[in-house]
Order: structure tokens, then C-alpha cells, then sequence
């Protein structure tokens, strides 16, 4: 299981790596590691979403959990990612229809919205609920798949540090503008975050 959050859902994160552990689950915690109350939550939440991708396209078995104060920005980043589903949950009813009817890979969770125990246990239908697989699902799905150019073989990053410090918008825009990922995620995500570097650097 993939982890990132931002400092919003800092202390949620730390509790759910200790709690799903516990369970017997592996988490890989994409930061951040301490607190900034400044950090930026796309790279993090990119990251985890490329590790989960690079996983699923490897035949490992892998799912996501993205944190924020409302879990909205956080779920928008993660499906900047081509061939990733990420859906806002915020109760058990919507984590379990998550994954029967949309397969969805990473969970986003408000940090803000939920005392931590109740959002352990929305996270924990998530993580054990499957896809029902009905035909009805399938083609929707596929649809999405195809609407985001995901029916295409994504280039993933190698080597990327599965625990990185402190991640901004910079960061993002060398993620997305310098490596060799696919088309749709550059267009997508890495237009506005050059953009928003090229500002930085004039200042």
C-alpha cells in the first residue's frame, strides 16, 4: 500500500502506517516526513500514484492511500496519472462502490473530516473490498481508460526515492516535464507545473 499525504494529513498518515502494519499490510510512506505547514500536496500524491501504477503494471498487487484536509486536491493529483482511479471516500458505503464498481486503485481521504479511527475503518473497507468484475463495470471503466490514453503502455519513472522529504511544485515539474512518462500525463499535469516553475524562477 502506497501512502502519501501533506501536512493536513500528517498525523492521520503516521497512524494509518502504524495501524495497517499491524494489520499485516506493507506500507510505502511517499512523505512527507516532517511537518511543513508551506509543503505541497501533487508530488506527494503523484508519487504514491506512479509506485502504484509501476506495481500494477509489474503484476504486483498494490493500492493507494492519499491524504489531505479534504482529500480533494489530493484525489485530483492522483488522477493525473494515467490508468490510476482514484476516488474520494468518506464514509464505508462510498470506500466499499470505490472498489466493486470502480476498481479504484487509491483512496483519498479528508485528514480534516474524519476522526482517526473512523477513517482507519473506511480505509479498511476500502483496502478489503474487490472489484465485483460485472460487465456493466468493465466497459464504464474502460471507457474512463480510454478517455485518459491509460489503454497505452505507461513509461514509468525507475528509481524514484520511495520515501522523498519535502515535495513541492517543483519537484512535480521535474517528475512530470523531465522524465519519460506518457504523453497524457505530461500534457496533463506537467504544462502547469512548468508553468508554475518558470514563475518561481523569475522571482
Amino acid at each position: 500500500i502506497h501512502i502519501a499525504t501533506d501536512h493536513a494529513g500528517l498525523e492521520l498518515s503516521r497512524y494509518l502506517v502504524d495501524s495497517l502494519t499491524s494489520d499485516g499490510h506493507e506500507l510505502i510512506d511517499h512523505g512527507p516526513q516532517t511537518y511543513d505547514p508551506q509543503d505541497d500536496y501533487p508530488a506527494f500524491c503523484i508519487d504514491a500514484a506512479i509506485a502504484v501504477r509501476r506495481d500494477l503494471d509489474a503484476g504486483r498487487e498494490a493500492l493507494g492511500i492519499v491524504l489531505g484536509g479534504s482529500g480533494n486536491g489530493e484525489q485530483m493529483a492522483a488522477n493525473k496519472v494515467p490508468g490510476i482511479r482514484a476516488a474520494l471516500i468518506w464514509s464505508e458505503t462510498t470506500a466499499a462502490l470505490a472498489r466493486e464498481h470502480n476498481d479504484a486503485q487509491i483512496a483519498a481521504v479528508g485528514g480534516r473530516q474524519h476522526q482517526k479511527e473512523e477513517a482507519l475503518q473506511i480505509i479498511r473497507v476500502f483496502l478489503s473490498t474487490p472489484f465485483s468484475g460485472d460487465e456493466r463495470h468493465v466497459r464504464r471503466i474502460g471507457q474512463i481508460g480510454h478517455a485518459d490514453g491509460a489503454t497505452t503502455d505507461l513509461v514509468l519513472i525507475g528509481g524514484a526515492d520511495p520515501a522523498p522529504g519535502r515535495a513541492d511544485l517543483a519537484r512535480a515539474a521535474r517528475i512530470l516535464a523531465n522524465q519519460p512518462v506518457a504523453p497524457a500525463l505530461g500534457a496533463q499535469v506537467g504544462g502547469a507545473a512548468r508553468a508554475e516553475q518558470q514563475r518561481e524562477d523569475m522571482l
